[in-house]
């Protein structure tokens, strides 16, 4: 974990963020990707928890077996949620909270400088989690641990705890035309 330096006006130079990316676009796990590679980069070590993904071989998790244990993404859902009910929403709700809860324990142990928390909103979105123990991870987040949350649909109360918010606006996707998602694109 990093120390807090100081500047010349004696304010920290180094403050842990709480970031959002949310909305409606393609591009809100790939940036949050982005931020993790560019720390990852400059020493920083990151950990990604995928709260919906699971099961599937995306290219990210095949890269950071490369990388080695200061980048690391753990799968802890069972996949799409939208349309589930019954038996496979419990399912899904299970996996939400024991993710919650390896969040909880993450932040907390401090062997992180960054954590992601990817597709935290759509959990939230879908009644897996409440916001309530969401905004309660950000409440106990130490002061230099950057925090980000991803998914469509982030409540506001997470919105207005986050230091730094970015809405994805879909302006056209290949899908509409009956483009299938491509390797190295949406997997």
């Amino acid at each position: 974990m990093r120390k807090q330096r100081k500047g010349r006006d004696n304010m920290p130079e180094t403050k842990g963020l709480v970031i959002v990316n949310t909305g409606n676009g393609k591009g809100k796990t790939t940036a949050a990707l982005g931020l993790g590679l560019r720390a990852w980069g400059q020493g920083l070590k990151v950990l990604i928890l995928q709260f919906i993904k699971g099961n599937w071989k995306y290219g990210e998790l095949q890269a950071a077996e490369r990388m080695g244990a200061d980048f690391v993404i753990r799968q802890l859902g069972e996949g799409f949620v939208s349309n589930t009910t019954g038996d496979d929403k419990a399912d899904h709700q299970a996996a939400a909270e024991k993710a919650l809860h390896d969040a909880k324990t993450e932040i907390m142990s401090g062997n992180w400088d960054m954590i992601i928390l990817d597709e935290i909103n759509y959990a939230v979105k879908f009644g897996l989690v409440s916001g309530e123990a969401v905004v309660e991870l950000l409440a106990i987040k130490p002061p230099l641990l950057h925090l980000v949350l991803t998914g469509r649909d982030a409540c506001q109360e997470i919105i207005d705890k986050a230091d730094l918010v970015t809405e994805m606006k879909e302006i056209k996707h290949p899908y509409k035309k009956g483009i299938k998602a491509q390797k190295g694109i949406e997997f």
